[in-house]
C-alpha cells in the first residue's frame, strides 16, 4: 500500500473530490484528517471513512478554526505527510452585479484560505512530504460570470509554483490536479440550486471529448499519484483530468461530423 504509515490533510473532505481521495488515501494504509463546514456531512463522511479518519467541522476562512485544524492534527497524528488543500466555494460574480464583499468571498476561499491553510501546515510537514493543490479548467476557459472563481483558479496554479521553489529546500514537492466538469454537489449549490447532475452533464458532456462528466475518483487518482512516492520527480506541475476539454476540444461530440 502506498501510504502505510503516512497522515494526509484533506480540506473540504465531507464530498466530492476531497472525499474521494480521503477515502482512497485510507485504503491504501493512511490516516486522514478532512475537513468541512456542514457537521452533517462531516460525521456521514467519518461513517463512512471509518477509524482511520478524523474530521474537523472548521471553516476555513477562520484563522482561529484554522489554528485548531492544525492543533488537532497535531495531537493526532504528529505530523503530516501529505496536504489536499481542497476546499472551495462557486458562484456567479457577473460584471455589473455583484458586490466586493460576493467577489472576495470567493476569492477568500478558494485562494486566500488555500494560502493560509499550507503555511499554517507546514510545520508539521515532514520532509520528502507532498502538497496538491486543487485548480480547475475555469483559469482559462473564459466563462461569462465566473470572473472570480476563475481569477481564483488561476491564482492556484500560479501559487502552486511558488510554494513548489521555496519549498524545494526542504524537500517537499507541490504540484496541482486541474479537474475539468466533475459529478460533485457544486452544480446543485448557490446560483445552480435546484438542478441535478443528469440536468448538469446532459448540457455539458456534448462539449466534453469523452461525453460525460468525471467521476471524483478519477481526479482523485491524480492527487494519489502526485502525493505519492511514485512522483518523487515531480513538483510544480499540473495533471489535468478534463475528459480533453481543454486539450482537445474539437473531439467532443458537439463538434463532430454526422456519419
Amino acid at each position: 500500500m502506498r501510504f502505510q504509515n503516512k497522515t494526509a490533510l484533506v480540506t473540504g473532505g465531507n464530498s466530492g473530490i476531497g472525499f474521494a481521495t480521503a477515502k482512497m488515501l485510507i485504503e491504501q494504509g493512511a490516516r486522514v484528517a478532512i475537513t468541512g463546514r456542514d457537521a452533517k456531512k462531516l460525521d456521514q463522511a467519518l461513517t463512512e471513512l471509518g477509524p482511520n479518519a478524523i474530521g474537523i467541522d472548521a471553516d476555513l476562512n477562520d484563522a482561529d478554526a484554522l489554528e485548531r485544524v492544525v492543533q488537532k492534527v497535531k495531537n493526532e497524528f504528529g505530523s503530516l505527510d501529505v496536504v489536499f488543500a481542497n476546499a472551495g466555494v462557486s458562484g456567479a460574480t457577473p460584471l455589473g452585479q455583484t458586490t466586493a464583499a460576493a467577489f472576495e468571498a470567493i476569492t477568500r476561499t478558494n485562494l486566500t484560505s488555500v494560502f493560509l491553510t499550507v503555511q499554517a501546515a507546514l510545520p508539521l510537514m515532514q520532509e520528502g512530504g507532498a502538497i496538491v493543490l486543487n485548480g480547475s479548467v475555469m483559469r482559462s476557459e473564459g466563462i461569462a460570470g465566473s470572473a472570480a472563481y476563475s481569477a481564483s483558479k488561476a491564482g492556484v496554479t500560479g501559487m502552486a509554483k511558488v510554494f513548489a521553489a521555496e519549498l524545494a529546500p526542504r524537500g517537499i514537492r507541490v504540484n496541482t490536479v486541474i479537474p475539468g466538469p466533475t459529478r460533485t454537489p457544486i452544480w446543485t449549490r448557490n446560483s445552480r440550486a435546484g438542478q441535478t447532475l443528469d440536468d448538469t452533464e446532459k448540457a455539458i458532456a456534448p462539449r466534453i471529448p469523452i461525453g460525460r462528466l468525471a467521476d471524483p475518483e478519477e481526479t482523485a487518482r491524480a492527487v494519489l499519484f502526485l502525493a505519492s512516492d511514485d512522483a518523487v520527480g515531480i513538483t510544480a506541475t499540473e495533471i489535468v483530468v478534463d475528459g480533453g476539454l481543454t486539450g482537445a476540444p474539437s473531439g467532443a461530440p458537439v463538434f463532430r461530423a454526422p456519419h
